[in-house]
């Protein structure tokens, strides 16, 4: 275990940097979760790249917890524990949790506590289920003085975990929604988020004096403030993001966290920035006591670089959390800032202030060149005109590229006209910014439709550097009468707002969201969009997002359209709203409304979108009847509102969201008066009813998102009256909406549907969960953002197609194209499936927890005659099962699964025989991926008996990932055909105990495209490569190998065994870039046996993309074997002098480099 140094500051923490083996440790009761949530949570963590303990043994009633399992307790850096009903029966977990708390207090590591299904206060006291469980444990261990200490102990754990910061299950739409959170707060833990370089980064004179005179600053240890200056838009941002990025590649830093600040800045908002990039969570009520959490993490580390951007005036830094300056140099951290002032780089004492100025002249052509995506001759009138346009961008890169693009494809005429706006364009106050304002207002102008233009300057009324919601855009646009043509539907509508957004950001007037349906704007554009909406007529906005705002005051917001107060701390609203040509008010996030004056809106006027998401109002007030003309209401998320009856006055509103309302227990029956609605959003409410003849009133409804707690669909008996006690609306009542195309809806079982159906619906997407009895519909997955960007038809069942109606067959089955059974849902062939439900549009399956199936794909039982092929559209396939014996028996008709890509099976324990046969594998003609997990005694994964070798199969296979694979062997079993594996580039193998070796040497000839590979816990391994029985040449080239991984293999002694000839085996890997050996202790490599052309660079601990989900990021204190050929052994030295300012290599490493260099130049001397 290495630890950094101390301080000699006593009133600084101290921090160590223990070796982890684990990222995660699991602690869950299995009979309550691990056929659900842990098996769906273990394999997220386990594509996300964490290392993930998970006892899947479990041990039999009264065993002691094994050292084993306390050993892996201390080995990891976390642990995420679930809590669910009948986890304190178990002594085991209560012994597990106590441990876990242990070393988490020792050692400072995250605890995790997930309250699944199960109220935090019973936990907490002991009450329900755990009294139950507590009460038994004290009648057991009565007797006994230690025993008694033992319950005690276990009590104060429970309490003490509980009154942790954690998850409810409760407060979570669906497992997946859970899962999902789990995991994004494990990775801020165990892979803390970092900030990236823009891609298409160019660095040009005027940034290459920045950027040298800013690494100079960073790499001197007297400074630890620096401000970098410049005009807005000048390219500040991308600059410090790309040298800190290149700094903590460099090691000068181990993290680099960044918060933007903006003209208003939000405390907690800046602090939740850092916080995360640091994988803290900050959990504390008030700003002093967030800003303490955070100063006091940032203390107890090093080397920390921390960015804060866009800086307007002198700031409290004490008041976020960041440690004074003489603090940070202790600690070797840095705060860099940027501003567009050069007096805040005094008044915020900088020690290095760093200008960036604007792009030369020369510079600045070709940027605009670039971004234009055409030339010109210099003769030509064209040429003249064009640099005319580039002077007039007075070397600003974000005017520039706007302008480029904007003109880029337009004719001599637009150029010459644009040239002359630009020279004439005099905007009043805006002193340096005129430039941008010019340069962006002309790009406005060019834009190519009046969607685009309100489109964009709809982007404006959000906070800076706010990720804005593509479908928020169509709700507003589509109700304010954009998006829109003759007979228009919210499908076009969302199909045109994704398609003017896509427009934007090519035209650079928007940027990438953080995730995928989110668009960004770039500061300098939003200040010019908010300049531009106040000169353009009928677009005037007041935008106060952001801030303190506390009361708005309505003074002169007459003549405004659009009024934004979007997270500005607004807790009262005026009396009286006077502003007849509002059409858009957005109050979102703003918990402090609790209430909206009963006169607030007046009459007449035009409010067409408004938005209250997020707010503290309990109910709608009366004024909220003249809002005639109101068309978009979001209340999302309102979780104080209960009354809304109001709702039925608004006759023209086209679109209402009602997510998350928790408080309103009954389908509002005065939503039926809503004739114009066009799309209802009730996601993740907790409607107990939904009465009769309310929804089948919406005959215009476009838009159903009703995947929420209700499932108890009333059904139609035989004579047409409601059976289910008459409660609640029938399922015909959706069936019946003569417009519905998109629906997403949970249905408790099959005998929900009804049997019949006059005509069938056209739901073009859909999304439709159906659950048995008994279980939380709206935990089983979330559709946050609406459908997945790939499938847009999907079915949730636990039900088998047998049980399904004929029309239901029709309408969904045969076009679904994402299918999951979860559950107990009585699969036994899935072929019999396939038939039965007409799958042959199927794109993606999943089979989850599947406990009677024995073969998957079993064609002996199969009662079909015809030989037309099944799952021929198939690309992802993904299942788990207790169960199943073999994937599939007997041979597919041809052309089945011709389209799988990505094949993955986990926790099989009865799986023996070879996953893929011979005969399965001819048919696998597309399969790119495969991935195996926790099948404990499959010895093959390929099955070679009985092939012809001049058969080639799996041509395009380009990653193999396994793990867990206790009784593995070999990859394959018997003579590998002929090419095999010749697309394969990357493969992982992790806890493969008994296998040997990777490959034969005649494989390992086809291995032309290999750029990755990973072995890791495989503790029979002795060798990477076997000698085949008849060999060629003694030469191994592996041509495209860049990143060779050997962590934890104790008998790994060499690359290569011996051919039966005795010749050795040699190596060639010309374009290795990346070695990382790590607890190999009897690993030796001839200087012989393994070349490289890039010894240079073999001790560059990076790590690519593509092993970033398989491998954690290494150390430098790495071990390596004594017996390491010379020429390596030079390039680590060389490697060890290059880097003593970052990190140290061993020191038994570095004597032995020393040694045999002196050797070697004694022996040359001589």
């Amino acid at each position: 275990m290495a630890s950094s140094s101390q301080t000699s500051s006593s009133s600084l923490p101290s921090s160590s940097a223990p070796q982890w083996k684990h990222d995660v440790f699991l602690s869950f009761r299995g009979e309550d979760t691990r056929k659900g949530i842990v098996s769906s949570l273990y394999h997220e963590l386990k594509t996300r790249g964490i290392q993930t303990f998970m006892d899947d043994q479990g041990l039999q009633q009264g065993m002691p917890i094994s050292p084993s399992l306390l050993t892996a307790i201390e080995e990891s850096r976390c642990a995420v524990v679930l809590l669910s009903p009948n986890y304190a029966s178990s002594t085991w977990c209560l012994d597990e949790l106590a441990k876990i708390l242990q070393c988490s207090e020792a050692k400072k590591t995250l605890l995790l506590p997930i309250f699944y299904n199960v109220d935090p206060s019973h936990v907490r006291h002991q009450k329900g289920s755990f009294a139950e469980a507590f009460t038994k444990h004290e009648e057991r261990y009565r007797q006994g003085n230690d025993d008694a200490e033992k319950v005690n102990k276990w009590r104060a754990a429970l309490t003490q975990v509980a009154n942790l910061s954690g998850l409810d299950s409760n407060k979570f739409g669906s497992d997946r929604e859970l899962v999902q959170r789990i995991v994004e707060l494990v990775r801020r833990d165990v892979r803390p988020i970092s900030i990236m370089s823009s891609s298409n980064f160019e660095a040009f004179e005027s940034t290459r004096k920045a950027m040298k005179e800013l690494m100079e600053a960073l790499e001197d240890d007297e400074v630890a403030a620096i401000g970098v200056y410049g005009m807005g838009g000048v390219g500040k941002t991308t600059m410090v993001k790309h040298v800190g990025a290149q700094a903590q590649k460099m090691g000068l830093f181990d993290r680099v966290i960044m918060a933007v600040v903006s003209q208003t800045p939000d405390t907690r908002n800046i602090q939740g920035a850092l916080a995360d990039l640091l994988g803290l969570t900050l959990v504390q009520e008030s700003d002093i006591g967030r800003a303490d959490r955070l100063q006091t993490e940032i203390l107890g580390r090093k080397k920390i670089l921390i960015i804060l951007d866009d800086i307007w005036k002198t700031l409290d830094l004490s008041s976020i959390g960041i440690p004074s300056y003489n603090y940070l140099q202790i600690r070797k951290s840095k705060l860099l800032f940027t501003t567009r002032r050069s007096n805040v780089c005094h008044t915020m004492g900088s020690q290095a202030k760093i200008h960036l100025n604007i792009l030369s002249e020369d510079d600045a052509w070709n940027l605009f060149l670039k971004k234009a995506r055409r030339s010109f001759q210099k003769s030509s009138p064209f040429y003249e005109v064009a640099r005319k346009v580039a002077r007039e961008c007075a070397g600003l890169p974000v005017a520039l590229i706007a302008v480029a693009r904007a003109l880029g494809d337009k004719d001599f005429k637009d150029w010459k006209l644009a040239a002359r706006q630009l020279e004439m364009s005099q905007p009043a106050n805006l002193d340096e910014e005129k430039d941008v304002f010019k340069c962006i207002k002309l790009s406005y102008d060019y834009l190519d439709s009046d969607d685009a233009k309100s489109c964009f300057l709809l982007c404006c009324l959000f906070p800076e550097d706010y990720d804005i919601r593509v479908e928020d855009l169509m709700s507003y646009g589509f109700g304010t009468g954009l998006f829109r043509h003759v007979n228009s539907t919210i499908e076009y509508a969302r199909v045109r707002a994704h398609s003017v957004t896509r427009y934007l950001k090519a035209s650079c007037l928007l940027l990438d969201g953080t995730k995928e349906g989110y668009v960004r704007m770039h500061d300098v554009i939003r200040d010019m969009a908010i300049s531009i909406a106040l000169s353009v007529d009928g677009h005037a906005s007041l935008v106060k997002t952001n801030c303190h705002l506390k009361d708005w005051s309505m003074d002169a917001d007459e003549g405004y359209s659009a009024i934004s107060l979007i997270e500005s701390n607004t807790c009262k609203l005026p009396n009286k709203l006077v502003c007849s040509k509002l059409q858009i008010l957005l109050l979102q996030k703003n918990d402090g409304i609790r209430e909206i004056s009963k006169t607030f809106f007046q009459s007449p006027n035009d409010l067409r979108v408004l938005d209250l998401r997020k707010t503290g109002i309990s109910s709608l007030p009366p004024s909220f009847s003249l809002l005639a003309r109101l068309q978009a209401l979001h209340l999302d998320d309102c979780e104080s509102i209960i009354d809304i009856s109001l709702l039925g006055k608004l006759k023209k509103l086209e679109i209402l969201s009602m997510r998350h309302c928790d408080s309103i227990k009954k389908f509002p029956k005065e939503i039926g008066n809503l004739t114009n609605l066009r799309m209802l959003d009730l996601t993740g409410t907790r409607f107990k009813t939904v009465p009769s003849q309310v929804i089948s009133r919406l005959y215009r409804l476009e838009v159903l998102y009703m995947r929420c707690y209700f499932g108890k669909w009333g059904c139609k008996a035989a004579g047409g009256c409601l059976c289910f006690l008459c409660k609640n609306a029938s399922f015909d009542e959706l069936i019946g909406l003569p417009s519905l195309n998109t629906l997403q809806v949970s249905v408790c079982g099959a005998e929900r549907l009804p049997q019949n159906v006059e005509v069938n619906p056209n739901w073009d997407r859909f999304c439709i969960i159906m659950e048995g009895y008994g279980t939380d519909i709206c935990r089983i997955y979330d559709y946050d953002e609406g459908f997945p960007h790939r499938f847009s038809r999907t079915l949730i069942t636990v039900e088998t197609m047998n049980n399904l109606p004929d029309w239901f067959i029709s309408v969904v089955t045969e076009r679904t194209d994402y299918l999951w059974y979860r559950g107990r849902h009585g699969l036994t062939n899935l072929l019999e499936e396939h038939d039965c439900g007409r799958l042959h549009g199927l794109k993606y399956l999943c089979i989850e927890s599947s406990e009677y199936v024995e073969v998957l794909l079993n064609t002996i039982t199969w009662t079909r005659v015809s030989n037309e092929p099944v799952f021929e559209n198939l690309e992802e396939l993904e299942f788990s099962g207790d169960g199943l014996e073999e994937l599939c028996v007997g041979e597919l008709p041809p052309g089945s699964l011709r389209n799988l890509k990505k094949l993955m099976m986990g926790m099989c324990p009865c799986l023996v025989k070879p996953l893929l046969p011979s005969k399965l594998l001819h048919r696998l003609e597309s399969l790119e991926e495969l991935c195996c997990s926790l099948m404990k005694e499959m010895k093959y994964v390929f099955g070679f008996e009985g092939h012809e070798p001049q058969h080639v199969v799996l041509t395009r296979l380009r990653m193999i990932s396994l793990e867990s694979m206790d009784s593995l062997i070999n990859i394959w079993d018997g003579p590998a055909p002929s090419g095999i594996f010749q697309s394969l580039k990357i493969i992982s193998l992790v806890n493969c105990r008994k296998l040997e070796y990777l490959f034969t040497s005649d494989v390992a000839r086809c291995l032309l495209q290999l750029e990755d590979v990973v072995v890791q816990n495989c503790f029979s391994l002795d060798r990477i490569i076997e000698a085949s029985e008849e060999i060629e040449s003694n030469r191994i080239v592996l041509p495209q190998l860049k990143n060779l991984v050997l962590k934890d293999l104790p008998k790994l002694t060499r690359l290569s065994s011996t051919s039966s000839s005795t010749i050795d085996i040699e190596i060639e890997c010309p374009t290795l870039e990346r070695l990382y050996v790590s607890a190999c202790p009897q690993l030796s490599i001839p200087a012989s046996g393994f070349n490289s052309s890039n010894e240079h660079s073999l001790f560059n601990w990076g790590y690519s993309d593509t092993l970033r989900s398989s491998i954690e990021a290494v150390s430098y204190r790495s071990h390596f074997p004594p017996s390491m050929s010379a020429r390596l052994l030079l390039a680590l030295l060389r490697t060890t002098l290059i880097s003593t300012k970052r990190a140290p290599v061993t020191w038994p490493v570095a004597c032995f480099a020393v040694m045999v260099l002196c050797l070697m130049v004694f022996w040359h001397v001589g």
